[in-house]
C-alpha cells in the first residue's frame, strides 16, 4: 500500500485555520494505518471528469481531496479545503501518469473551455514548437489546444498554474528564451523507456513525481512533514540540478549559480548521493561558513536522507570542525575571534608608529602572511600581495613586520589563535597526525566566504587529490565577508570540472532583476583563475517589481511596514513567511516595538539558532543573519544614506579595499533582497542610500 501527500495538499493545509489542521493531521494518521476502513466516508463528487478521485470528510465542513487505485493499493491526498471549495477544486481535475516521464501529472480541465474563449490572434508564444515537440515537454494531450491559445508570455504566466507542475516548468523554459534542445536534454535524465503505463505505484518512484508527492512511511515522518509542510518541498531537485548529483569527477569540482538557483539542494543531493554509495568505514564531511547554514544544512538533509545514509555525513561549519580538531589532536591553544584579537593587534601596533590601520595588519596577516605562510620576514618581503591596494616593497615590509612578530610573539604568550592561523596549523597537524583522508569527500557551501587558509584546511581533509573529492558551490555576488581565494592556488584545481546554474526556483525574475542590477560594473571572480559570466540566470517565475519606498520619518515607515504586514496577513499569508531585515541589530529593536504595538506577534532571528516553523510571527534579521533563508515577502528596512554603506564596515585605507568594502556592501543588500520569493520592500526615512532609488 502507498500513501503519498502532494504539495497542492501541503500548502491548502499550511492556509487552513490551526483547529483544523490539528484535525487534518488526525484523519491522515487514521488514513494511512487503513484507507479502507468505513470511517473514511469516500464520496463520489458529482460532475467529476477523473473517476479515480474521490473527496474524504474531514468534520462536517472540511473535505479532503483524494485520488484512489484499489487494484495498486494506492491513495493520493490532492487538496483539502471548506467543502464547497474543495468540489470546486476537485470537479475539473485529471490524474494521470504522463508517458514521456512517468511522473504524475494534476491538472485543470476547465481550461479546454478556456480555449474555446480565447480571442483569436495571428500569433501564439508556442506557434514555433509543433505537437510532437508539446507531448515531448510533458503537456498532456488533451492540454495541447490550451497550451496553443497563449498568446504571449505574459498570458501564459496568468494561465500555467492550471498545467501540470512539470509541463509548466519546461514550457516556461521555453518562453524565457532557452532552447528546445537543452530542454529536452533536461527531460532526457528522466525519460522512460518503456510503456509507462497509469500504475500510480510505480509513478510515484520515479523522480519527476517526487518533486511533488512525498510518500508517507510513519506517524513521526509524517508528524514532522505536516508541522513544517512548506520546508519539505525545498530540498526535491529540479531537471537541471540532477545531471550534478551522480556524475562522477576525476577530483575536485565547482558549481556557481545566483541566489536562488539551487546550490544548496544540490550539495545536498550530492552529499545523499555520496554517501548512498559509501563503504561502512567510509565519511562525508558537508560544511560550510557559519553555524547558523550549518544547522539549517543538517535539518534539511534528515528530511531526504535514509538514518544509514546521515550516519555517513558530518555537518558542521568549517571553524567549529577546525577547533574540534585541534582539541582533539592535543592542541593548546584556544581559537578566538573577537576581543582578544583586537586586543593583541592594539598591543603590536605600539611597537612601532607604522601609520596603518588595524583593519590594515589584519587583512594582510590573513591575505598575505597566512595565506603564504610567509612567518618569517625573508619569507614577507618576496610574498605576492597581487589584490593588495596599498604598495609595500621590501623596505616597508620590513618596517611593519615588527607588528607581525609581536603579534605572533602575543600568539604564543597568551596561548590563543585566531581562526585563520588556527586553520593554517589545523592543516599542518593534518598531515602529521591523522590518516589521509580524514573523509573521503568534503561538500562545501557557500564556497565564496572561505578563506584561503580554509581551502588549504579542506585540501589537507580531504587527502591528496582523488575522485569526487572536493564539491564546492558558492556565488561571489553573495560574498560578504570579504574573503578571496583562489582554489587552484590552494591545491583545489578543478579546470574541466564546473557548472553554472541559470534557472532561479525562489525568486520572481523582477525581483531578481533589481537585485542584480545593485552588482552592476562590478568584476566578480569565479573562485578560481577566472571572472564570473555574469547575469545568465533566469528566474521560472514573474511577479511585481520590488516596492521601494522613502519616508520623512522613521515613525512613517514602521508605519506602512505595519500597514503592508497586516494586508498580507489578511491576504492569509503566514507571518513566519514575512521578514524584516535590517543592516544592522541595533536597527531592529524599533521594528519590535511597532509590531509590539500594532499587536503582531515577531520572531528575531539568532545568531546559531535554527529557525523554527512552530513559532508564529514574522521574522526579524540581520542581512547577516537571514542568507541562506527563504521567505514569500522580504521588507528590507532603514536602507538609508548613513546606514548602507554601513560608515563603520567601510574601509577607506586604500581605494582598492575601499572599492571591496562597498562591493561587500551592496553583496548584502542583494542576498538581503534574493531572500524573497513573491515581493520584496525597501523602504527608508530621511535620506536614501546611494545604492536604491528614491521613490
Amino acid at each position: 500500500m502507498a500513501i503519498a501527500i502532494s504539495s497542492q495538499f501541503l500548502g491548502a493545509f499550511a492556509r487552513l485555520p490551526k483547529k483544523i489542521q490539528g484535525k487534518t493531521t488526525e484523519f491522515i494518521n487514521k488514513f494511512r494505518a487503513d484507507p479502507t476502513s468505513n470511517g473514511i466516508n469516500f464520496e463520489k463528487i458529482n460532475g467529476a471528469l477523473d473517476n479515480k478521485i474521490y473527496s474524504v470528510r474531514i468534520d462536517q465542513t472540511y473535505r479532503g481531496i483524494v485520488v484512489r487505485q484499489p487494484e495498486t493499493n494506492t491513495y493520493l491526498l490532492l487538496w483539502v479545503d471548506h467543502h464547497d471549495e474543495a468540489y470546486q477544486w476537485a470537479v475539473s481535475k485529471r490524474c494521470d501518469v504522463n508517458p514521456i516521464n512517468g511522473s504524475i501529472q494534476i491538472y485543470d480541465m476547465r481550461t479546454i473551455l478556456h480555449v474555446s474563449k480565447t480571442e483569436k490572434v495571428e500569433k501564439h508564444l508556442f506557434d514555433p514548437l509543433s505537437d510532437e515537440n508539446l507531448l515531448q515537454l510533458c503537456v498532456p494531450e488533451p492540454m495541447i489546444s490550451f497550451v496553443r491559445s497563449f498568446a504571449d508570455k505574459e498570458e501564459f504566466i496568468a494561465e500555467r498554474s492550471r498545467l501540470p507542475s512539470d509541463a509548466s516548468e519546461y514550457l516556461n523554459y521555453i518562453a524565457e528564451g532557452i532552447p528546445l534542445s537543452e530542454v529536452l536534454e533536461m527531460i532526457d535524465a528522466e525519460r522512460l523507456s518503456e510503456e509507462a503505463g497509469d500504475d500510480l505505484s510505480k509513478a510515484l518512484g520515479r523522480g519527476e513525481t517526487k518533486k511533488s508527492f512525498y510518500v508517507v512511511e510513519g506517524e513521526e515522518e509524517l508528524r514532522q512533514v505536516m508541522s513544517a509542510p512548506l520546508e519539505k518541498w525545498r530540498v526535491f531537485l529540479h531537471p537541471t540540478q540532477r545531471k550534478l548529483i551522480s556524475k562522477n569527477y576525476n577530483g575536485a569540482a565547482r558549481v556557481l549559480g545566483g541566489a536562488g538557483t539551487g546550490k544548496t539542494v544540490v550539495a545536498m543531493h550530492r552529499a545523499r548521493y555520496l554517501a548512498s554509495q559509501a563503504k561502512p568505514y567510509e565519511k562525508i564531511l558537508f560544511t560550510t561558513f557559519t553555524a547558523n547554514l550549518a544547522d539549517d544544512i543538517r535539518q534539511n538533509l534528515k528530511k531526504i536522507c535514509t538514518p544509514d545514509e546521515m550516519s555517513h555525513i558530518d555537518v558542521i561549519n568549517l571553524d567549529a570542525w577546525a577547533a574540534q580538531a585541534l582539541k582533539e589532536m592535543g592542541y593548546q591553544a584556544k581559537v578566538e575571534y573577537g576581543k582578544q584579537v583586537d586586543e593583541a593587534w592594539e598591543q603590536a601596533m605600539n611597537c612601532c608608529d607604522t601609520g596603518y590601520t588595524m583593519n590594515f595588519f589584519k587583512e594582510e596577516w590573513d591575505r598575505v602572511i597566512v595565506d603564504q605562510r610567509a612567518f618569517l620576514l625573508a619569507k614577507y618581503a618576496v610574498a605576492s600581495r597581487l589584490g593588495r591596494g596599498t604598495r609595500l616593497n621590501r623596505m616597508d615590509r620590513k618596517k611593519i613586520w615588527p607588528v607581525f612578530h609581536e603579534y605572533i610573539t602575543l600568539m604564543h604568550d597568551w596561548n590563543f589563535r585566531d581562526i585563520s592561523t588556527a586553520m593554517n596549523e589545523c592543516a599542518v597537524l593534518i598531515s602529521q597526525k591523522l590518516p589521509s583522508p580524514v573523509y573521503q569527500h568534503v561538500i562545501v557551501d557557500e564556497g565564496q566566504d572561505f578563506s584561503p587558509a580554509a581551502y588549504r584546511l579542506i585540501r589537507a581533509i580531504a587527502g591528496e587529490p582523488h575522485p569526487n573529492d572536493i564539491f564546492i558551490v558558492g556565488d561571489a555576488h553573495q560574498r560578504i565577508y570579504k574573503n578571496h581565494a583562489n582554489l587552484s592556488r590552494c591545491g583545489i584545481h578543478i579546470r574541466g570540472r564546473g557548472s553554472i546554474l541559470k534557472l532561479n526556483y525562489r525568486t520572481t525574475e523582477e525581483i531578481r532583476r533589481y537585485a542584480f542590477a545593485l552588482l552592476k560594473d562590478i568584476t566578480f571572480d569565479d573562485l578560481d583563475d577566472s571572472t564570473d559570466v555574469g547575469d545568465t540566470c533566469r528566474s521560472l517565475t514573474h511577479g511585481a517589481a520590488p516596492v521601494m519606498k522613502n519616508f520623512h520619518t522613521a515613525s512613517m515607515e514602521k508605519d506602512f511596514l505595519v500597514q503592508e504586514i497586516k494586508a498580507l496577513s489578511d491576504r492569509h499569508v503566514e507571518l513566519q513567511n514575512v521578514c524584516i531585515v535590517t543592516r544592522t541589530k541595533k536597527l531592529l529593536t524599533s521594528y519590535m516595538a511597532a509590531l509590539d504595538e500594532a499587536g503582531i506577534p515577531w520572531v528575531e532571528l539568532q545568531k546559531s539558532q535554527p529557525d523554527s516553523n512552530h513559532v508564529d510571527g514574522v521574522r526579524l534579521a540581520t542581512m547577516h543573519r537571514v542568507k541562506g533563508l527563504e521567505f514569500d515577502y522580504v521588507f528590507v528596512a532603514a536602507v538609508n544614506r548613513n546606514v548602507m554603506p554601513l560608515s563603520l564596515a567601510v574601509d577607506y585605507t586604500d581605494s582598492i579595499t575601499e572599492a571591496e568594502s562597498m562591493t561587500a556592501e551592496k553583496c548584502l543588500l542583494y542576498v538581503a533582497l534574493t531572500r524573497a520569493r513573491r515581493g520584496a520592500y525597501i523602504t527608508s526615512y530621511g535620506h536614501p542610500s546611494s545604492f536604491v532609488k528614491k521613490d
